[in-house]
């Protein structure tokens, strides 16, 4: 008799026994907060994006309601924003006291387009900030030229010094799923005036809770006063960390700003710091599981693929969210059901915005992102992880090709 099927989950975190000995040895150290080894990590990871300044934070929410509060986002301004994308994106301009504008996607590549931006822009837009999704980039080109054109830089009413400094709206970018993807040969991360990234604890490389900023603003702008700001705002305003602070005669300080709480700790940088030095293999891996994905199901013709790569763009492979052309949300929620009953865990990225509460009360209706409305009818989200083989993906095939053609077969 065969031995029952071990469940197959949907992001397992990758964490292996150098992430273990990585935290042991923080643990064992004496010092767990924000100190040496989150110094070294954002090395790391500057040298590993190629990027000039990486600052690490307690998520990648905190980390870019910060960028936008340095930048003075507040009241009366607009922040553009894709209709399809997590709760978090949205959350953080109206923490800010803004108005998210609300964008539709692509209807195969479900991130935003430069005409879709374009339509949606006035002189009150302060901010762009177009979202990669399951690790699929923007066109970072297209929308970075056209922020810089005469017609963005002339019609910008800055509010405030930093405003007046850049001389048109951010380019805010939430790469929280493309870590590792790459645009025009370059590292997602060196393409926005800002970036954010994401190491939550079902995201590639994970640190469990945990977020970081890139950036590559204009050469006018200092990098280390920004750095400082920064810093110093993630840890209530004051103007030295703790671990400056155990220098002899040291310890004095003053609180330059009502700042946050939302560093990151030398235990999250450590279990980054592990993971890190295995990403690159560790995104082949991944890559070699999509595109086993795509060949599992390719032969059929209601499998509409997710983009894995083009001229210009490849995926860090975050997720593989195919669509199901003809579904709809009651067949994909069967759908889903049938899978967990055969041991597959399935997720959606993401309902839409207009579909919350939160945004629906805003007066947001789905009716207006024709796009986003119906690739979330279809879409699904399967398992992509580093456990998972390629057997396992053909197992998901085969559980879930027949269900689904006879869904469509009976509507």
């Amino acid at each position: 008799m065969n031995a029952p099927r071990k469940p197959i989950g949907f992001a397992p975190p990758p964490i292996d026994e150098d992430s273990i000995q990585a935290v042991e040895r923080v643990l064992r150290s004496g010092w767990i907060t924000s100190g040496p080894e989150l110094a070294q990590f954002e090395l790391d990871l500057s040298a590993y994006l190629g990027t000039e300044q990486t600052l690490c934070f307690s998520s990648w929410t905190t980390a870019c309601e910060l960028a936008l509060r340095w930048f003075g986002v507040g009241p009366g301004d607009d922040v553009l924003l894709p209709a399809m994308t997590y709760a978090a994106t949205a959350n953080i301009v109206l923490h800010c006291g803004a108005r998210p504008v609300l964008v539709d996607v692509d209807p195969v590549e479900r991130v935003v387009t430069l005409e879709t931006l374009e339509a949606a822009w006035t002189p009150m837009t302060k901010v762009v900030m177009p979202v990669d999704l399951a690790g699929w980039p923007v066109d970072y080109e297209a929308i970075s030229d056209w922020l810089k054109s005469k017609t963005i830089s002339s019609a910008f009413q800055p509010k405030t010094p930093i405003q007046k400094q850049l001389g048109r709206p951010l380019f805010l970018a939430d790469a929280a799923h493309s870590l590792g993807a790459t645009y025009a040969g370059q590292p997602i991360g060196n393409q926005a005036d800002i970036t954010g990234f994401s190491f939550h604890a079902v995201k590639n490389l994970t640190t469990a809770e945990g977020g970081a900023l890139t950036f590559a603003l204009p050469k006018e702008f200092q990098l280390d006063e920004i750095a400082h700001w920064f810093r110093t705002m993630s840890l209530h305003g004051q103007s030295k960390s703790a671990f400056e602070k155990t220098n002899a005669g040291q310890w004095n300080y003053d609180v330059l700003h009502a700042g946050f709480k939302c560093n990151m700790t030398d235990i999250q940088a450590a279990l980054g710091r592990a993971q890190l030095k295995k990403y690159p293999d560790q995104l082949r891996q991944r890559e070699m599981l999509a595109k086993a994905y795509h060949q599992a199901f390719s032969s059929y013709s209601w499998y509409i693929a997710p983009p894995l790569k083009d001229a210009k763009r490849i995926s860090s492979f975050h997720l593989f969210s195919m669509r199901i052309k003809g579904f709809n949300r009651k067949m994909r929620d069967e759908l889903m059901a049938h899978l967990k009953e055969y041991g597959v865990a399935s997720n959606v990225h993401f309902m839409p915005l207009p579909l919350l509460s939160l945004h629906r009360n805003r007066g947001e209706n789905i009716s207006n992102y024709p796009n986003s409305a119906k690739a979330f009818e279809e879409l699904i989200s399967l398992p992509l992880h580093l456990n998972l083989s390629v057997e396992d993906i053909y197992y998901i095939r085969d559980v879930s090709a027949g269900f689904i053609e006879n869904a469509l077969k009976h509507g």
